[in-house]
């Protein structure tokens, strides 16, 4: 049970850190499109920043699960720092806290994916002993 719940949650983290870096990379190419198109318009729409929003709680949920489950205190240190740093670099997007390239939110997500992916591999053990 708990050996199938970790495979999800971690299944669910990489699919999901993939799916934000995804929209990360489509947000440029959308704003030209949309710029194009509609000259009056200078934001995106709405809906295309809560997808932000969506994919933090969607990773949130996996984050929290891997790290039930996992045999390492390191990838569950890793697995929170990497979702904080992707929590602070999209809030600081839409707030504006400091100055930053906008690409410093990928360090956290490929972080994610990769974490997620360590621990699908090598922290299904049964004991503590193997990671």
């Amino acid at each position: 049970m708990i050996n199938s719940s970790l495979k999800k949650s971690d299944t669910i983290g990489v699919l999901s850190s993939g799916l934000c870096m995804i929209h990360c990379l489509a947000t440029p190419f959308f704003f030209v499109a949309t710029a194009c198109s509609a000259s009056c318009c200078s934001s995106a729409p709405q809906w295309w920043q809560w997808i932000d929003y969506f994919f933090l709680i969607i990773s949130f949920i996996a984050v929290r699960h891997s790290t039930i489950s996992t045999n390492s205190k390191l990838i569950e240190l890793g697995l929170w720092l990497s979702w904080v740093g992707l929590l602070v670099f999209v809030l600081n997007a839409k707030f504006l806290w400091f100055s930053m390239s906008p690409n410093m939110k990928f360090i956290p997500a490929f972080s994610l994916i990769g974490l997620h992916l360590y621990n699908l591999r090598y922290c299904q053990c049964k004991t503590k002993e193997c990671c």
